[in-house]
């Protein structure tokens, strides 16, 4: 059925659902399992002028969002290699870029004929304001999506 999943994590509530998820269907596909985290630098990019504001921190910041996102992959790869299996591991980054473009790209790069994310299903003026990474992902994505709502 599937032979590439790719697993989209972030670190929120929702990483371990999405996670044993798609290390249920990896063992049940055999197929091979990707971890794949995306960091967001737009708050760092040109347009918001950071550098010029905080020119002292911003290099500091982005190391330790570099160095977190690291650790947070590792503890997942941890997770994977407890139920018995192994993963690759991914981690994209742009100043420019939404998420859901740098998940899309990803996920076709990567060869992947699933992408597993989570939604954390916000409705209203919540989502208005804060956008939905899942709805531009069903746009932008050329393979089989499978979202797992949150709690």
């Amino acid at each position: 059925m599937y032979k590439r999943i790719l697993v989209a994590i972030d670190d929120s509530f929702m990483t371990d659902k999405v996670l044993d998820t798609a290390i249920e269907l990896s063992k049940n596909c055999g197929a091979t399992l990707g971890l794949l985290h995306a960091l967001d630098e737009t708050m760092f990019g040109h347009h918001s002028h950071a550098e010029n504001l905080l020119p002292n921190s911003v290099g500091k910041i982005e190391y330790k969002m570099r160095k977190g996102a690291g650790a947070f992959l590792d503890r997942a790869a941890q997770r994977v290699a407890a139920a018995g299996l192994e993963a690759e591991l991914k981690l994209v980054e742009s100043e420019t870029k939404h998420i859901s473009d740098m998940l899309a790209e990803a996920c076709a790069e990567w060869g992947a004929d699933l992408l597993v994310v989570g939604t954390h299903g916000r409705r209203g003026m919540e989502r208005f304001f804060v956008g939905s990474v899942a709805e531009r992902l069903v746009r932008k994505v050329e393979t089989s999506l499978l979202l797992v709502r949150g709690e």
